[in-house]
């Protein structure tokens, strides 16, 4: 059977699933910060949060925590805000804003429990009704794949967060403008790093194939995409494709413009690099910046993505957001935040989402 076949018999069920509302929405501030601050008050203005739904917690002002610090800072006195606001089953999206920890620091590897922040996040449902998510390794996330599910509680027993975050207060000011400004149109950019039939390239071939001919631009050569034009969605390997030398790719991002690729650290710090930084290589140190020599999530905002995916420290492969899940879940109408989670595989993991929860293009025409 083709893939062709197998995306049509997919996606002959598939209807289009509306958002949720700004009532579902939580806006996780570090008391701490300035800039928390200011993200969270811009934010809950232009969407219409509910102020009940701000939590305001006093954190350590430092991308990189501890298990101890999580647990004590942001778990213990957020599951005592969701509870006692009732707020437990309404919540289904928790939004992160700068400056609220990025990663909670430990071992590494399939077996380790680094994790984001984030991530330890989704999974905080599960340990609020009485069932403790294990540590160490990445847990099965349950809304991945689900293309035709109303995300809700109780069915799906998780949060679905994602981070305000760019290098600066104006970053994050464009990512809430544009995700109110978003439209559905504009060109998907899949760029494969060749034509072999390694598993990322065939993921990149299957979400080509789901969308629209006409609204895809699509290339398996040893050439690397740049200087595209109405970027609407950008999945690529980054810079694993060897290919990739520059940090700026030329794009023109349209508002709502979300991206992706299959790269281990570009989540790893949102502090911006010396302009004169590019990227790297792991046999020479000099090359890197905060400890990898590669693409950074920040850059993609910084140059007017609205959304963008990326991992605080070595996530494998697998559990990368799968481009054939996320582009055309987006496409067809699923928000920034059900979109993104519903093509990551694992949660108490590495993974981060940046953006608009609520960001949609809403239904093609």
């Amino acid at each position: 059977m083709t893939v062709r076949r197998i995306v049509a018999l997919l996606f002959a069920v598939c209807g289009i699933v509306a958002g949720q509302t700004a009532q579902n929405v939580l806006v996780l501030v570090n008391q701490s910060s300035a800039t928390s601050r200011a993200i969270a008050e811009y934010y809950v203005h232009r969407r219409e949060i509910p102020l009940a739904n701000v939590c305001s917690l006093p954190m350590p002002v430092s991308e990189v925590i501890s298990r101890a610090q999580y647990d004590s800072s942001i778990a213990r006195a957020l599951g005592a805000f969701l509870k006692s606001h009732g707020l437990l089953e309404k919540i289904l999206y928790i939004v992160t804003t700068s400056e609220v920890p990025l990663r909670i620091e430990g071992s590494d590897g399939r077996g380790g429990d680094t994790a984001s922040v984030d991530s330890e996040l989704a999974a905080f449902y599960q340990d609020l009704h009485g069932h403790p998510h294990a540590l160490p390794g990445p847990l099965r996330n349950p809304f991945f794949g689900q293309r035709d599910a109303v995300f809700r509680h109780p069915d799906f027993p998780m949060y679905l967060v994602t981070r305000l975050t760019g290098y600066d207060f104006p970053d994050v000011r464009g990512i809430i403008d544009r995700a109110v400004q978003a439209k559905n149109r504009g060109r998907f950019v899949i760029d494969l790093r060749s034509s072999d039939d390694a598993p990322g390239n065939n993921w990149l071939r299957t979400a080509a194939v789901t969308l629209p001919a006409n609204r895809v631009v699509f290339d398996e050569s040893d050439r690397v995409l740049t200087n595209q034009t109405d970027v609407i969605g950008y999945a690529s390997w980054g810079s694993n494709d060897s290919h990739r030398k520059q940090r700026d790719l030329g794009f023109h991002w349209l508002p709502g413009a979300i991206m992706t690729e299959f790269v281990s650290t570009n989540g790893r710090t949102f502090r911006m690099p010396p302009a004169t930084w590019t990227l790297g290589n792991w046999g020479d140190q000099h090359t890197w910046f905060a400890g990898s020599p590669q693409t950074m999530t920040a850059d993609y905002i910084h140059q007017g993505a609205t959304g963008a995916s990326g991992h605080v420290s070595e996530p494998l492969l697998g559990f990368t957001p799968r481009p054939e899940y996320l582009l055309p879940a987006y496409y067809r109408g699923r928000n920034l935040a059900e979109s993104y989670w519903m093509s990551i595989p694992a949660i108490s993991w590495q993974n981060i989402v940046v953006g608009d929860p609520l960001c949609s293009l809403g239904k093609p025409e």
